[in-house]
């Protein structure tokens, strides 16, 4: 037998298991009864195109078996098996990226009362809550010995080839001591039997288990006693198998789904709805879909994998079809099973039939619809779901908007400067006066920067309502949006802004070209100072008491769309937004910028004003410096200065 150390992540995790402080430690069971299941399904699909393995062993089951005396609980299957490799892949490493992940949300679990061990795909681990060793006999279809793999919870395990000639897993527990030192509650029938009932009754394939049966006395005619009552053993089926998707809704209790969701989906958190359907008609089809209460800790990096189970007459297919869900709703878990998909030919073809196209369409309407009916009816859940996945149906908006923008304009929402609450473009629209006719927004890290924002201060004066944009994707999803109701979304930051009302229209008009040409000098001359970072500069309608501001011509990216862009690493090509810098003509700092211009004695310092207002104007933005060690020289230049 061979030694080997476990991976050092490996280790960490069974520290964590084994003294956890886990209130459930039932779990164990559920997982590991799950994992015998998912042995049986690949099983069954692999049988679709190799009949041969199922050909001396075709009653697929679980079994369950109690050793009082020794003290063991093993569970076992003649499903896939495993190979060695497979046996050090599976059970001497942890593969999954979201390891670390486990680790902190363990960390942060005060009551260790949370369901971490299913979200992280770790159940076989589960086992090390309730066993002091766990022992692992098993062998592969494709391979020609059997393995054994122990191990005590600790740094190592212990691995040899074997002779086991039977495919299939079998699981041997060495269960841990009560702490009052009695008999494990884990070796009771009854307590076996509750806990299959609890949480595996709906496992497609039959748990069975030898159990005590009381045989009566029997009796004559004059009721004498001609046998003793008496015990003995049978083998019973503890599940009732039937899926839980296959019931009517009538006959699943709440409580039902959601257990059936943390199992099959290896989920801990609570859905926030549950969608059970069933098609009928040119071809038929069970749907059980869930929208989570909880994003995946992946769920936005590139490496998640959206999709729901797809099952063929009850017989497992494929864990993630795509086709089956829209990307932008990939937070979704569930399956669909239908009669009518052929079992014959090969997931590639699966994936892109017409039936895929039309179930998809389908399911994609009875979820936006759910969504629709939770703003609607429980704003509070829908706004408990925005906080975890609005940014993914913001992105539907911008990933295809031609599509879906009539499905999903009515679902964003945004905070806004009047209403100290999220709110939807519709109650926006409905609140803005009858002269307004854009819908305006601000696009910044938080809502103090954005109020902080020179571009405000007219919008605050007139008091006209302003969205907020704090996420990354907002602005991209507005530009696709383009308007709501025919109301245009307008940036605060867009040269275009014209909140001026008719009346004043002329005067302001008059008086910003009067300015202009009277300091047409001092403007080219910054232009010239600052180019290269600026496109133009210009009198300013909109600012009241901030000195300066930079905004976005009409056309192209805005400045934080720029920035994002950057940020992110995608601005492959360079593009940069127009850079207009707009002056303040009412403020103090104007008039001193245009007598350091008009003074030929003054030519280096009016370029240092020139470089310090542009620098404001870009951290009143939020947008970095070019060169922050010169713009802090040069203001502690101008302090020092006699």
């Amino acid at each position: 037998m061979e030694t080997r150390a476990f991976q050092a992540e490996t280790a960490e995790l069974l520290n964590l298991v084994v003294n956890s402080i886990y209130s459930h430690k039932e779990i164990f069971l559920r997982e590991l009864i799950s994992n015998a299941s998912d042995a049986l399904d690949k099983l069954r699909f692999k049988a679709l195109t190799e009949s041969s393995i199922l050909a001396e062993d075709s009653e697929l089951r679980i079994k369950i078996d109690l050793n009082k005396e020794k003290g063991t609980l093993k569970i076992s299957d003649n499903g896939i098996g495993m190979s060695k490799e497979e046996v050090i892949d599976n059970l001497g490493t942890i593969a999954k990226s979201g390891t670390k992940q486990f680790f902190q949300k363990m960390a942060e679990s005060k009551d260790g009362d949370v369901d971490l061990i299913g979200q992280f795909g770790v159940g076989f681990y589960s086992a090390f809550m309730v066993a002091d060793k766990v022992v692992v006999e098993t062998k592969s279809p494709f391979a020609e010995k059997g393995v054994k793999w122990v191990c005590d919870g600790k740094n190592a395990y212990e691995i040899e080839e074997t002779d086991r000639e039977k495919r299939g897993t079998e699981i041997t527990l060495y269960l841990k001591k009560d702490e009052d030192d009695k008999e494990n509650s884990f070796l009771h029938e009854y307590k076996i039997r509750s806990l299959i009932s609890k949480y595996s009754d709906y496992v497609r394939y039959p748990i069975m288990m030898d159990v005590e049966v009381e045989i009566p006395e029997e009796k004559d005619d004059e009721g004498k006693v001609i046998k003793e009552a008496s015990k003995t053993t049978e083998t019973k089926t503890l599940n009732s198998m039937k899926p839980l998707w296959q019931k009517s809704k009538n006959e699943v209790t709440e409580e039902e789904y959601k257990e059936f969701y943390k199992q099959e989906f290896k989920a801990w958190d609570e859905p926030l709805d549950i969608i059970h359907t069933k098609a009928e008609g040119t071809f038929e089809y069970t749907a059980l879909i869930y929208i989570p209460s909880r994003a995946p800790f992946e769920f936005y990096s590139s490496n998640y994998e959206r999709g729901l189970k797809l099952y063929s007459k009850q017989v497992f297919i494929m864990d993630k079809c795509a086709d089956l869900i829209p990307e932008y709703l990939g937070f979704v878990k569930g399956l669909v099973d239908s009669s009518d998909f052929s079992l014959n030919i090969s997931r590639e073809i699966l994936q892109h039939d017409r039936q895929l196209k039309t179930i998809a369409k389908n399911i994609e309407k009875k979820v936006l619809d759910s969504l629709k009916y939770m703003l609607k009816n429980d704003r509070e859940k829908y706004e408990k779901f925005w906080a975890e996945f609005g940014k993914a149906i913001k992105a539907g908006v911008y990933s295809d908007f031609a599509m879906n923008k009539e499905k999903l304009e009515d679902l964003l929402l945004f905070e806004s400067s009047k209403e100290n609450k999220l709110t939807t473009l519709a109650e926006y629209v409905e609140r803005m006066p009858e002269t307004q006719k854009e819908i305006y927004y601000a696009a910044g890290k938080n809502r103090k920067k954005i109020e902080n924002m020179p571009q405000m201060e007219q919008l605050r004066e007139k008091d006209i309502e302003v969205l907020y944009f704090y996420d990354r994707i907002d602005e991209f999803a507005s530009m696709s949006l383009r308007e709501y109701h025919e109301k245009p979304l307008k940036s605060i930051a867009s040269d275009e802004l014209d909140i001026t009302p008719e009346e004043e229209k002329k005067e302001v008009k008059e008086k910003k070209e009067k300015l202009e040409t009277e300091n047409k000098s001092l403007f080219d001359s910054i232009k010239e100072v600052l180019k290269g970072k600026i496109d133009n500069v210009r009198v300013s309608e909109r600012l009241k008491k901030s000195p300066v501001c930079i905004v976005s011509g009409h056309e192209g990216l805005t400045l934080n769309m720029e920035q994002v862009l950057n940020e992110a690493g995608q601005n492959m090509m360079g593009a940069k937004a127009e850079r207009i810098l707009e002056l303040n003509p009412d403020h103090k700092i104007f008039e001193v910028v245009k007598k350091l211009h008009d003074d030929e004695n003054s030519k280096a310092k009016f370029k240092d004003y020139c470089d310090i207002l542009y620098g404001q104007a870009m951290i009143l933005e939020g947008l970095p410096l070019d060169n922050p060690t010169e713009f802090a020289e040069k203001i502690s230049n101008l302090m020092s200065a006699e």
